[in-house]
């Protein structure tokens, strides 16, 4: 157990005893989040010259002694497994995955085993303990989702990290292969997103009790009969967001059989092509690329050759 103790300043005086204390996380790389910080004073571990105090607004005075302890994580009894990871970049701080698909993110039930953490823990020396069960994780993608996403290697940059996806100023794409032609060039979705009334397991488009704000902005690449090639950037993080505004717009993304039932693709189409944020150490706006899958491009390929024999086949006919 670690124990942390100083003296508020004037700069600190007149502040809440949980705003203080996040200021001194960060001051100090401390790696504790205002929920953490939260539950040590309501747990009592955080005391005011010897008492204990269980009131987070608690307005701090000039000269109070302020004394807090955290306990080590506990083990998470997570496995290293050696899978094989593309990692685009590494630091000391972070690291950038591109994930294939089908790899499940973190252990939860049903899935123990043979995910990005296990894969992670035998990767990497040192990952962030946030959330002991999910480390080094800041953000995630479906299973059947591939492309980019940061790993955290330390609780002050997976905090920071976590506060830019909080602000909306990580910048990520993807790319989607969707059933129909899309008509428009470019548009934005913006319909609230909450837990589907029946099925509790999906997702669900609407503006009904329980639903939360979600924007994406699609901008369409190219166009088949049949298929139409979309990069999309979301405004916000909603589950399965991409998905389902896209099935309420009318053209699903192949592959989803979830939400769109569209299980002529090999897989779910679609990929994580770029991702953009702030080093959380350097202050560096850093980004990342990720080609398109090649399967997403044989979709276009045939069709062109489908097209070609058609129009071959009505040339012999007159």
């Amino acid at each position: 157990m670690k124990e942390f103790v100083f003296k508020v300043d004037e700069q600190g005086a007149g502040k809440r005893l949980d705003l203080l204390l996040v200021e001194v996380s960060r001051r100090d790389n401390l790696g504790l989040s205002r929920s953490r910080i939260q539950q040590l004073i309501r747990q009592g571990k955080v005391r005011l010259s010897g008492k204990a105090v269980a009131t987070c607004h608690h307005k701090l005075k000039l000269g109070d002694e302020v004394a807090f302890s955290v306990e080590p994580s506990a083990p998470s009894g997570l496995l290293a497994e050696d899978i094989p990871l593309d990692v685009v970049y590494e630091d000391g701080h972070l690291a950038v995955i591109d994930k294939g698909c089908g790899l499940v993110v973190h252990p939860a039930p049903g899935n123990p085993s043979h995910t990005l953490v296990n894969a992670l823990l035998h990767r990497f020396k040192k990952l962030s303990d946030i959330n002991p069960e999910r480390p080094g994780i800041v953000h995630r993608l479906d299973k059947d989702t591939s492309g980019l996403l940061v790993i955290a290697k330390d609780n002050q940059s997976h905090l920071a990290l976590a506060r830019q996806f909080a602000k909306h100023s990580i910048r990520r794409k993807y790319v989607a292969l969707v059933k129909g032609r899309v008509e428009f060039d470019e548009g934005v979705i913006e319909v609230p997103i909450g837990r589907h009334p029946l099925k509790r397991k999906n997702m669900a488009a609407g503006f009904g009790a329980g639903t939360k704000y979600a924007k994406t902005h699609y901008r369409t690449i190219r166009r088949g009969d049949a298929f139409s090639l979309l990069e999309l950037e979301p405004y916000t993080g909603r589950t399965h967001q991409l998905r389902v505004h896209l099935a309420f717009l009318g053209h699903p993304i192949l592959g989803d059989e979830k939400y769109g039932k569209e299980a002529s693709f090999t897989r779910l189409a679609l990929h994580a092509t770029y991702l953009g944020f702030t080093h959380p150490a350097t202050g560096i706006f850093m980004e990342f690329s990720s080609e398109i899958p090649e399967e997403f491009k044989v979709v276009f390929s045939k069709e062109a050759l489908s097209a070609s024999r058609k129009r071959s086949k009505i040339s012999d006919i007159s």
